[in-house]
């Protein structure tokens, strides 16, 4: 089925076409408990390689089965692990349901120094059969071996009664190649969720 707005498509069979180019879909990822989820490019289908010069990760409802966990994400230049090194910078905006507290602040205990280990990309994501995560990891040029590697997410999370907008963005800082990408909690499994990996080709 087409999407067309004003005689133009703009959506058929999984491609979106908006000014920065088409949006196609590459690999959807479905959590059952799982500790982890990749997407390796060449495995399974998944791209991540010189094909697109931006590619886009959607996550959807991504529920914790441990409460408070934060969700987190990797980044492999190469080798096996998920280690390649990051620089970022998070803000961090919160409003309970009952309107009883608000905040938005610099994450300053949530940002990466050059840091090797995984960045959070939602924080404190409750347990609660109704909590969840959902947002969006924007990934720029991962093939390049001349330039970092930078990358923007934005994420919405429901804990407690209280809904948190995390923005995080920054840069892996290697010029090889970023091949493979993971999402985790850092405490307890990925219970259930969706994530997809789209490309983005050129306008």
């Amino acid at each position: 089925m087409a999407i067309i707005s004003n005689a133009t498509t703009i959506a058929d069979a999984g491609a979106f076409s908006a000014g920065q180019g088409a949006m196609v879909l590459i690999k959807t990822l479905t959590a059952s408990s799982s500790s982890t989820l990749s997407f390796v490019d060449g495995a399974s289908s998944v791209v991540l390689d010189d094909t697109y010069p931006i590619y886009k990760f959607q996550y959807i409802n991504i529920h914790p089965a441990t409460n408070n966990a934060e969700f987190t994400i990797g980044f492999r230049d190469g080798s096996t692990a998920y280690d390649a090194p990051k620089t970022t910078t998070v803000i961090d905006a919160y409003h309970a349901e009952n309107d009883s507290a608000a905040g938005i602040g610099y994450g300053s205990g949530d940002d990466l120094a050059n840091a090797t280990g995984f960045q959070t990309i939602a924080k404190n994501v409750g347990n609660d059969n109704d909590s969840s995560a959902s947002g969006t990891l924007t990934l720029f040029n991962p093939s390049s071996t001349t330039f970092v590697k930078h990358f923007i997410a934005r994420s919405n999370k429901m804990e407690v009664s209280v809904t948190a907008d995390f923005l995080v963005s920054g840069f892996c800082n290697v010029t090889a190649a970023i091949d493979a990408v993971q999402f985790k909690f850092n405490s307890g499994n990925i219970d259930s969720g969706i994530i997809k990996l789209y490309g983005i080709k050129d306008s």
